[in-house]
């Protein structure tokens, strides 16, 4: 569940759902694979101000929900966590690095989008 990020200038609740396919659309999305990106995620974590409320993985690619606070942009937060993810997969997990050659996790592509905390109330027609 989200909260409310308290910080000493501002508060914020940012959430945002990100898409990030394998590199060619690869099936490397294993139950080992599936454990080494979460628990990557948990360390990410504890590092910076980033929050997975949401980590689902397919077999090609990653949905993620996170919240971050506005010092970080989307684009800077969707370099961090692939990249971070990326490295530590290779390491935990050295078969995937077999399946996607030229050195690459992720696809050059991904999906992001923005989340109101309260989207999904029902709200009254105005008259």
């Amino acid at each position: 569940m989200s909260e409310y990020i308290h910080k000493s200038h501002n508060v914020s609740v940012l959430l945002y759902p990100l898409v990030f396919p394998a590199k060619y659309r690869r099936a490397v999305f294993d139950i080992d694979v599936d454990k080494a990106l979460k628990e990557v995620c948990l360390e990410i974590e504890k590092r910076y101000d980033v929050k997975f409320l949401e980590i689902g993985t397919d077999k090609d690619h990653v949905h993620f929900l996170v919240q971050s606070v506005p010092t970080y942009s989307v684009t800077k937060l969707v370099k961090m966590i692939r990249s971070l993810t990326a490295r530590e997969i290779f390491q935990r997990c050295p078969e995937v690095k077999k399946q996607l050659w030229g050195g690459e996790f992720w696809s050059d592509g991904y999906f992001a989008s923005t989340v109101g905390k309260h989207g999904d109330e029902v709200r009254s027609p105005t008259t």
